[in-house]
């Protein structure tokens, strides 16, 4: 008989951690700082959107007044005719557009972190925190505006798309998959281009993996200016010249900006380690080469590290659970307009982050690693108790001002 692995439904889930994930004061801080407070008694007033847009991401298959259903249901059932008080979907409409998308992803900027605990299984290497950085991209409804804003993959690019597409690049914590830092635009824009605005997220204590699409001078030298340790994979046509053979058959080397850079910044060159092996799956052999930050093969050996490189991986599972379990496989998100696509994809990695929180919670309970547990169990029982986790007053459905037209 095989090792006991527990699921969802044999722990005990705190639902008190997604509501700690989103207080409600930080909700109403952000609503005030970005000026899309509710300033008269509306049916959907602004807080509620809020969390509403995180319920949306959490259920990215059901219609939006079946999301409003399930979110509100415990107040819902105090009135005699409860579907009476279910906004319209022209209203819920009208409801976000008032929001916007900017307080969404504020909250996400201010509540999205790592969450390893020293306790987490699988989470660091000694006192390094393991996060990885990678790029990915989502489909969305295929209106004039959102062509017009985000553009559409074209045979070029190596993809074709008949819908129109938004590019993303995020920051994951390997361990819990938690994506804590994340920005998207237009197809168009390059991965790098995005990273290039995450960096300021990796910190000291943190050792950050990278696929060989991310190396470049400029962006190495970035993340390195951070304090961050680094172990990214380069491509063959990087030179790094052998300066030093280490005892574990790594060498020390250095990489400088491209010689068509000015001539100042040509000059700096940065130490590496590079360490190169080789990847066999299904009878086909894979040359890698990663540098690192890492100089020491005492306290960091090539084999440890290359098979750490493998944890890389991690992020492209995170992607997934936001892109196919959440999301839903073959689902677009779900807005018509460039704006509220903004709102959908921070509400998105919202839900994500407050499904992931509970999951790490219940795992330290049992002191598993939180990416042995079931994530397509874990929304499954949050969406069905997801009434229990944000409680609303039903004063909030006294009577209020008619809703504006939907602009």
């Amino acid at each position: 008989m095989g090792a006991f692995e527990p699921t969802m439904a044999e722990l005990t889930i705190d639902f008190r951690q997604i509501s700690e994930s989103f207080p409600r004061e930080v909700v109403d801080r952000i609503l005030q700082e970005t000026g899309r407070e509710s300033v008269r008694r509306r049916k959907l007033p602004a807080h509620v959107m809020v969390y509403y847009t995180i319920a949306l991401g959490l259920m990215g298959s059901a219609s939006a007044r079946e999301v409003l259903r399930v979110l509100v249901r415990d107040v819902r059932d105090q009135f005699p005719n409860s579907e009476a008080v279910i906004a319209s979907r022209a209203g819920i409409c009208n409801a976000r557009q008032r929001i916007g998308a900017q307080p969404i992803r504020r909250l996400f900027e201010q509540v999205a972190k790592p969450i390893a605990k020293r306790t987490t299984k699988d989470a660091s290497l000694g006192n390094l925190r393991l996060v990885a950085i990678d790029g990915s991209s989502l489909q969305l409804q295929d209106t004039p505006a959102n062509r017009k804003q985000y553009g559409r993959a074209s045979a070029a690019d190596g993809k074709t798309s008949p819908l129109p597409l938004i590019r993303f690049v995020g920051l994951c914590e390997i361990g819990t998959h938690v994506v804590f830092a994340a920005r998207m635009g237009a197809w168009e824009i390059g991965e790098t281009t995005l990273a290039k605005q995450l960096m300021d997220r990796l910190e000291p204590g943190m050792l950050c993996l990278a696929d060989r699409l991310f190396y470049g001078f400029e962006l190495w030298d970035q993340a390195v200016a951070t304090g961050a340790q680094l172990l990214w994979r380069v491509q063959k046509g990087i030179r790094l010249p052998r300066i030093k053979t280490l005892s574990d058959g790594s060498y020390l080397s250095y990489v400088r900006a491209r010689s068509n850079a000015k001539v100042a910044e040509r000059a700096r060159c940065l130490p590496v380690r590079v360490i190169e092996f080789t990847i066999t799956v299904g009878g086909k052999r894979t040359e890698y080469r990663v540098i690192t930050t890492l100089l020491d093969p005492k306290k960091h050996p090539a084999q440890k590290l290359a098979n750490l490189y493998a944890k890389r991986w991690g992020i492209e599972t995170a992607f997934a659970e936001v892109k196919t379990y959440l999301k839903g496989s073959g689902v677009l998100l779900r807005s018509q307009r460039p704006n509220l696509v903004e709102q959908d994809f921070y509400g998105l990695l919202l839900a994500h982050f407050g499904v992931r929180s509970i999951m790490h919670e219940a795992a330290q309970a049992q002191s598993i690693p939180p990416t042995e547990l079931s994530f397509l169990h874990a929304v499954r029982v949050i969406i069905r108790r997801l009434p229990e986790m944000v409680s609303f007053s039903p004063l909030w459905w006294l009577p209020h001002a008619p809703s504006a037209p939907c602009g």
